[in-house]
């Protein structure tokens, strides 16, 4: 999956990659020619007593130095650009993919997931990257150029080599084995972590109602736990690695120490040949080092890759037309022909045969007891969910065959749990239509009941909205949802429970002052509250996600068992007539 991965992002960078690998490479060579150099000046100019050779030698060694540290530091210039780039592509990869995302994919892997899997997950492949530009590039070259240069100086002293590589290979791969999986599992951890802290700073109120701070600390305390000791079993083997390579790297100088003493001593070799011996010996192990580094952090980078490309390889269930309808004759005209929808693995369809028709200049309402899939049958509409059975269908279009930019100006929905960005008032109400002007903006206002709070805050318009809008009260926040279909200005407005948190006066005055604003529009409310929707043109009443009864208020009271059942629920049978 890494090099899938990477294969995909690392294409448009072929160029400084090339630029970074002739750097390194030149910059490798360089490192590899000074202990030649140097074991020259101690044969020919040190033993021998010539001050001009060793001045000259010297002199070369100079320069060779300062176009490695050249070439290094450009290297990891190019580099880090390009890891950096390629962590902002795979993020932008995610993001876009995300957003394509219906409600379906975003219930599979959860918010917290895919934050970890945008944020976390990509920073260590990002990270890897670095790395290997930095590092493991030069490794394989100083590697196979310092066994050469060895084998050149003394290819006796070279057998060693062929004894410290297979433990070597031993030890990295057993550790890196015993990492893969755990770096997996520290994943996962993370992910538990993060969505039990997003519940709980999300439900705060919740919690501090029922006197559950206790429970909850616990509650993270355990999952904080178990994240720590993954972390520490990773980290263990970690921190073992660098020791045993280390001994395994020390043992080996002391073992060409000796040898090369021997060989000194029967004429075999010169001093000079020793050093430089050491030297590339040295460098064979740090490309070595160089290279565990990197397999240490590659099973966390394959595990995060693993669920990096999971969420690039999902395909929506909501997807684009091939030939999308870009123009509509009618405008407003929304019908539902036998609409079934059935989440995959349920036992029984949210909807079944829903067949509707609401024109402009009406209002249609839906009503139900909770379950019933009001909300599922309204996001049908903008497509939030693709039915699974029959058409809806916006100005005689299957909403599947519109363009979604076209099917985005059309409909305008405000759900259920009405959500504000952070910003202002005026960027929130701004969401639909970027050119609003402030007048449109506060005459949106005036009509969602909202102008008279908002003069009250501080900046107005200006005046900051947290995340969420957890600083304004819940039907403030309603009102400004509402406003903000408004400023959008579709021809069909979607209600889904909207008025729910207001009280009935002021209930009554939006409502009065939406049926003028929305006059020629198609209007469809979802509500609980029977006040909210016996004035309208059309009465939907779903029962088990069926059409259980269509009609006005009076012809439903009359002769629909389950809708007098509701209206009595919450009226006298005076007040319902």
């Amino acid at each position: 999956m890494l090099i899938r991965l990477l294969r995909a992002h690392l294409g448009p960078y072929g160029r400084p990659i090339s630029i970074l690998v002739l750097l390194q490479l030149v910059a490798t060579i360089a490192m590899l020619y000074l202990p030649t150099l140097n074991a020259d000046i101690i044969d020919r100019g040190v033993v021998i007593g010539d001050t001009g050779y060793i001045m000259r030698i010297g002199g070369l060694m100079l320069g060779v130095s300062v176009v490695q540290i050249v070439c290094a530091g450009a290297a990891v210039f190019f580099g880090a650009r390009t890891a950096m780039a390629l962590g902002r592509d795979i993020r932008a990869s995610v993001f876009d993919r995300v957003q394509s995302f219906s409600a379906r994919e975003v219930g599979r892997f959860g918010a917290p997931s895919l934050i970890t899997r945008a944020t976390n997950d990509v920073q260590q492949v990002q990270m890897l990257m670095l790395m290997s530009f930095t590092l493991m590039v030069s490794a394989p070259i100083m590697c196979l150029g310092g066994i050469i240069l060895a084998v050149n100086q003394d290819a006796g002293l070279s057998l060693l080599l062929v004894a410290i590589t297979p433990v070597l290979a031993v030890i990295i791969s057993l550790i890196v084995r015993r990492m893969r999986p755990l770096g997996r599992a520290m994943q996962e951890r993370l992910d538990a972590v993060n969505r039990i802290l997003r519940e709980q700073i999300t439900g705060l109120r919740v919690i501090r109602a029922f006197v559950q701070d206790d429970y909850e600390r616990r509650r993270f305390a355990v999952a904080d736990a178990e994240l720590t000791d993954i972390s520490l079993r990773f980290g263990r083997l970690m921190a073992l690695m660098f020791p045993l390579v280390l001994t395994v790297v020390n043992f080996s100088s002391v073992a060409v120490l000796w040898f090369g003493a021997h060989r000194i001593d029967a004429g075999q070799m010169q001093i000079g040949a020793l050093t430089a011996f050491l030297s590339y010996l040295m460098q064979i192990l740090m490309s070595v080092m160089m290279a565990t580094f990197m397999f240490m952090m590659i099973p966390r980078a394959e595990v995060c890759a693993e669920r990096i490309q999971e969420v690039l390889e999902t395909d929506s269930t909501v997807l684009p037309p091939q030939n999308p309808v870009r123009e509509l004759r009618r405008h407003g005209d929304l019908e539902l022909r036998g609409v079934g929808f059935h989440y995959p693995g349920a036992e029984a369809p949210v909807l079944r045969a829903i067949s509707l028709r609401a024109r402009p200049g009406q209002t249609t309402a839906i009503i139900g007891s909770t379950g019933s899939g009001k909300t599922t049958l309204l996001g049908l509409v903008p497509r939030l969910a693709d039915a699974t059975e029959g058409a809806v269908l916006v100005d005689g279009v299957d909403v599947r065959d519109l363009d979604p930019a076209l099917l985005a100006r059309t409909v305008g929905l405000v759900p259920q749990k009405p959500y504000l960005f952070s910003g202002t008032v005026a960027t929130n109400l701004r969401y639909g239509n970027p050119d609003a002007t402030d007048d449109e903006l506060w005459r949106a206002l005036e009509i969602a009941q909202a102008k008279d709070f908002v003069e009250a805050m501080p900046d107005g318009l200006d005046t900051a909205i947290a995340q969420g809008g957890t600083n304004v009260s819940g039907g403030q926040r309603q009102r400004l949802s509402i406003a903000r279909v408004l400023v959008h200005g579709p021809e069909i407005y979607l209600f889904d429970d909207s008025f729910s948190a207001l009280d009935y006066a002021t209930d009554a005055r939006l409502r009065r002052a939406l049926a003028h604003e929305t006059s020629a529009a198609t209007v469809v409310i979802v509500a609980q509250r029977v006040a909210t929707i016996r004035d309208a043109d059309q009465i939907i009443v779903l029962d088990h996600g069926e059409v259980a009864g269509v009609g006005t208020h009076q012809q439903l009271m009359a002769d629909n068992t389950t809708y007098r059942e509701i209206v009595l629920s919450q009226l006298t049978e005076e007040e319902a007539a």
